[in-house]
């Protein structure tokens, strides 16, 4: 069952952030069990052959999932053509953003999205069996991390061709001049906004976390993507913890 199947049938899935250019670090992560790896072109130095070379690290043991760095034609056929799961749109906030996203993703005739000999064509060897499942098989999810998003969600959410949305309430709460502020009640009540859309839509909706108690209450209100922490997070974390619990004992 692909990606794509399962993210739309609700099941609940779970992912972490891979914000460093190692297809060693991303194999250990599929390994720990994840269903996927948010890899973030958006805020790190990870280049489209660091993608690629996860992408083949970690393949039959999760999903990858590219949130690109904008919605650009030359940022989007590059990653699609690495051969992920699933495209990340970041900062969307209108329904035209949405739209163009989908037409750039989507081969012809439900989009524009041009062909190429990559990876995920099989170099060329495998290319009418890829371009002819592509449009079914790769998820499309959008990130709503704005409040421009938010008073556009009752529209951005009938654009048909997206898969999920994923909601990013630190960028959010920024959005509104509350940086991480994520329980002040503006903040709150534009969250709820777009939970009861996507509801209203039967849309699957994900959020990212810093930690397991930062997605715990969103998992009780039906999320189903459910991002949580990062590589560098998890690396740093442990090593102090380690050390600290070291030095106590000395």
């Amino acid at each position: 069952m692909s990606f794509r199947t399962r993210l739309k049938k609700k099941e609940l899935l779970y992912g972490t952030i891979l914000t460093l250019a190692s297809p060693e670090v991303a194999e250990i992560l599929a390994d720990a069990g994840y269903d996927f790896l948010f890899i973030d072109m958006e805020h790190t130095p990870i280049s489209l052959l660091d993608v690629q070379r996860v992408i083949q690290a970690t393949q039959n043991r999760c999903a990858c999932l590219i949130r690109i760095p904008s919605i650009e034609e030359g940022f989007i056929k590059k990653a699609l053509d690495c051969g992920p799961a699933g495209i990340i749109a970041p900062l969307v906030k209108t329904a035209q953003d949405v739209e163009l996203f989908i037409q750039l993703c989507k081969y012809p005739p439900e989009g524009q999205r041009s062909f190429g000999l990559g990876r995920a064509q099989g170099y060329g060897l495998h290319f009418q069996e890829y371009i002819s499942q592509a449009n079914k098989h790769i998820a499309l999810i959008v990130l709503i991390e704005h409040i421009h998003a938010v008073n556009n969600i009752d529209k951005i959410i009938h654009v048909d061709g997206f898969d999920a949305v994923l909601l990013g309430p630190y960028d959010l709460s920024g959005s509104m001049g509350k940086p991480g502020k994520i329980n002040d009640p503006d903040v709150q009540s534009a969250i709820h906004k777009v939970e009861s859309a996507c509801a209203n839509a039967n849309i699957p909706l994900g959020v990212f976390g810093i930690g397991d108690d930062t997605v715990l209450p969103y998992l009780k209100n039906g999320y189903t993507l459910i991002t949580v922490g990062a590589d560098s997070i998890y690396l740093g974390t442990a090593a102090a913890q380690t050390l600290k619990r070291l030095k106590a004992a000395a």
